[in-house]
């Protein structure tokens, strides 16, 4: 039922369309190759063998900061998108203190009632090793409405706060006349939900084509809000962009170890603050993700309801291709741990929401991939087994 990358876990992607057939998530041409790999395993067996020359990429990047200079208006060379994480810090300390570059960080951070102590507490230490930072929290009541929505209509708490993630930093290089802006990786070559129209190297320039972001805030079908209330959640349009001569560029597709385990490793080295939660409660391994809120978790269960898979899989994925993991340790794994969500997270955000578990259970049951679950004991159960 499942096909399943010969090398590590990633799946062989079939159509997923939702129940009101709003939302797709991924197209059988992301599938694997003749050999039965995946996208990813491609990319990392090209690396490992060196047939990547990343001193020829650093020379592209640094041609790319160079032809930005012209353009600056302003006297920071660069944004660089953060959230006070494991990933946004290795930019942020990669832009200042390898590429030496004068950085302005921006953040989209969540309200007060979503944002934890740790989330808080963790911006604050990457600021407090010498950045400027703008940070930008959206009206929480009309925040919640669209997270709210968004579960109702796509069985994604996250399709409409993704697009503010995204085009806050856009908006923000466009006022401020900065003409280079960083985001992480390019998630074509580190998880199976990446698309070649969100770009194919380090160019992030069509990252509004991606899934989450493509079509904006029209594509959320909510008709409360007004064209002001969605500001920050449009991504400026390519017209504006090119007027400001701006450069989106992936950086993490310019560093050959950029790996979120060894993005975690040098986070904690500068004082980030992790998760001690049982990964059999939050679907997660290590514990460095989803830091500065716990609705991420929930999704990630969403998520492997209608897909077969979740953050688990994506974590035994990458370690097995940095040699930490055996792809027989990883299908333990993804059998005890992938898709876990602890009915704490689950209330909270029916607290968030001001709903009953059953009206959650209700709209679960309406996205769950009928092909993958079945429904057992009251609880949904995978028919696939990880091989």
């Amino acid at each position: 039922m499942v096909e399943y990358c010969k090398q590590c876990l990633n799946q062989n992607p079939s159509d997923y369309i939702s129940k009101k057939k709003t939302e797709k998530i991924r197209t059988k041409s992301e599938g694997l190759n003749k050999k039965g790999l995946c996208r990813v395993c491609e990319y990392e067996n090209f690396k490992k063998n060196n047939k990547i020359d990343f001193n020829l990429r650093i020379k592209e990047l640094k041609n790319i900061i160079r032809s930005t200079k012209k353009f600056n208006n302003s006297d920071y060379d660069c944004i660089v998108t953060v959230s006070g994480g494991k990933d946004s810090m290795r930019q942020a300390f990669y832009a200042r203190d390898v590429l030496k570059l004068n950085c302005l960080l921006v953040s989209s951070v969540y309200p007060p009632e979503q944002q934890t102590t740790r989330g808080s507490n963790n911006l604050s230490n990457l600021i407090n090793h010498g950045f400027d930072c703008i940070s930008l929290t959206l009206d929480p009541i009309m925040w919640k409405e669209f997270m709210k929505h968004s579960f109702f209509e796509f069985g994604n708490i996250f399709r409409p706060t993704e697009m503010a993630l995204f085009a806050i930093p856009v908006h923000v290089a466009i006022s401020f006349q900065i003409p280079l802006l960083f985001y992480g990786e390019n998630v074509l070559y580190t998880t199976t939900f990446g698309t070649t129209k969100e770009g194919t190297d380090g160019s992030a320039q069509k990252l509004k084509e991606g899934n989450t972001v493509k079509g904006g805030p029209k594509s959320l079908n909510y008709k409360k809000a007004s064209k002001r209330d969605f500001h920050f959640y449009d991504y400026p349009s390519y017209a504006k962009m090119n007027k400001a001569n701006l450069k989106l560029v992936y950086l993490g597709y310019y560093i050959k170890d950029w790996y979120a385990y060894k993005n975690a490793k040098l986070a904690i080295e500068k004082g980030i603050q992790t998760r001690n939660d049982n990964p059999a409660e939050m679907g997660d391994l290590w514990g460095y993700a989803a830091l500065d809120e716990d609705f991420r978790i929930v999704n990630q269960y969403l998520r492997y309801l209608k897909l077969g898979n979740g953050q688990v899989t994506d974590q035994v994925c990458e370690a097995i291709h940095q040699d930490i993991m055996t792809r027989e340790e990883a299908i333990e794994k993804v059998k005890m741990y992938d898709g876990a969500c602890d009915d704490k997270y689950i209330n909270k955000l029916c607290k968030y929401f001001n709903i009953s578990r059953n009206e959650f259970d209700i709209v679960v049951d309406n996205f769950v991939n009928r092909n993958l679950f079945e429904y057992l004991n009251g609880k949904w159960l995978p028919k696939f087994k990880p091989e």
